[in-house]
């Protein structure tokens, strides 16, 4: 495979791309939507050989998000089709202004151009990373792994067949179907081609890409995420969040890692909320003072895994000042909550805690572009420049300056 040259035609087609008209976009978008609900016997096929092929000692929790089933492929397009509803972002008009000389300064959302994005086994992402580099104006070049080898290439052809059977041009769509390492490799150096690459997936492959990437990377690190229950909380209300955060999807990033809870209702607290969670098949591993309170825990050796699965860390806390300490210390800038009725914990957790979501009240399994009312999500961002928390449409463009002028030179 001649990544180069899979490269610089994703450039071509980016430069015819970026100005498609938004309606055109639209019905792209939609001819895909329908031909993955017309063809998904095809995409659960492929998913079967990937999933019986599936290495028996690696991370159950990937292999959760390996596995489709019919409610999952109608989701895939779903998604598809929650971008299709959303306001198209090329050429919005973001600040405009007159000054003094009679200049008009505007700015105006632009594509990004050509966009890697490198990830392992969600083979959703093959189409929700296609439909917004698509919408938002870019082409992509998408490089799944080799869990889902086969899914992902079964998607993806059978979004090039869409594409082409409608007559439209599916040069802005690209995808590396070789697993080895090697390929993507090459891709990161291709930086004459390719304008930004978003990594998705394990620590590993970030690492990996952020060490070989020759171009600008959108990055996010794993999900140490917190719930602190502070001494005014509604201790049900609580209960609840935690439960959510923590066991409807163990295996994802936006679960939560680590309980932190008020020394003033720890005894109150954690020994029915922890056999709640006991019960539900979670391994708890607290501080001493956890161990006192409820006794099936076990010692925590770090409050730094991201454990991706029915396993939390929990910590008894004296204070929100501790918790807030606590968290920014040890989380991974992800999602972090806390539950209180006092209205200055809210507002200083808010302010002080470092991280791309924080939430009030609230579980923190919403940290999602779905849920954002972004469609579908690129990616989760962790960093801070140009784009953090969920990547939706926006965020795959950027602004340049439109001046507009009547004769005007400088002095």
């Amino acid at each position: 495979m001649d990544i180069r040259r899979l490269c610089a035609d994703a450039a071509a087609a980016a430069k015819k791309f970026a100005y498609a008209d938004g309606r055109e976009k639209n019905e792209m978008l939609e001819c895909i939507a329908a031909a993955i609900e017309r063809r998904a016997d095809n995409i659960l096929a492929a998913n079967k050989i990937d999933v019986e092929g599936f290495p028996p000692d690696k991370n159950r929790a990937f292999l959760d998000r390996l596995i489709l089933n019919e409610k999952r492929i109608r989701a895939i397009a779903d998604g598809v089709r929650a971008v299709i509803a959303l306001e198209d972002p090329v050429g919005k008009v973001t600040n405009e202004r007159a000054l003094e000389n009679g200049l008009r300064i505007t700015r105006v959302r632009a594509p990004l151009g050509v966009i890697a994005v490198i990830y392992e086994a969600r083979p959703n992402v093959t189409v929700d990373a296609a439909a917004l580099c698509l919408k938002s104006g870019n082409a992509c070049v998408l490089r799944g792994g080799k869990e889902a080898i086969n899914t992902n290439k079964t998607l993806y052809g059978i979004m090039k067949d869409a594409l082409t059977g409608n007559n439209y041009d599916d040069g802005a769509l690209q995808f590396i179907d070789k697993a080895d390492r090697a390929y993507a490799a090459e891709l990161l150096r291709a930086s004459d081609y390719i304008d930004v690459v978003i990594p998705r997936g394990g620590e590993a492959l970030k690492k990996f890409v952020a060490e070989n990437a020759k171009m600008p990377v959108i990055a996010s690190a794993g999900g140490v995420c917190h719930i602190y229950v502070e001494k005014t909380a509604d201790l049900n209300m609580a209960s609840d969040i935690i439960f959510n955060a923590k066991t409807s999807r163990p295996g994802v990033c936006n679960a939560a890692e680590t309980l932190l809870a008020d020394e003033a209702v720890a005894a109150e607290f954690l020994p029915k909320c922890l056999e709640r969670l006991s019960d539900a098949g979670v391994e708890i591993r607290g501080c001493a003072k956890t161990l006192e309170l409820f006794k099936k825990a076990v010692p925590v050796s770090d409050y730094d895994t991201e454990y991706e699965a029915l396993i939390l860390a929990v910590k008894v806390v004296g204070d929100y000042n501790e918790a807030i300490e606590h968290i920014n210390a040890h989380n991974t800038k992800h999602s972090d909550a806390v539950v209180t009725s006092d209205e200055n914990v809210k507002r200083l957790f808010a302010e002080r805690v470092d991280a791309a979501a924080v939430y009030i009240n609230a579980s923190t399994r919403f940290t999602d572009g779905f849920e954002f009312g972004l469609g579908a999500e690129m990616a989760i961002s962790t960093q801070k420049l140009h784009a953090r928390g969920p990547i939706g449409l926006e965020a795959l463009t950027s602004e340049k300056y439109v001046v507009y002028g009547n004769g005007h030179i400088r002095n």
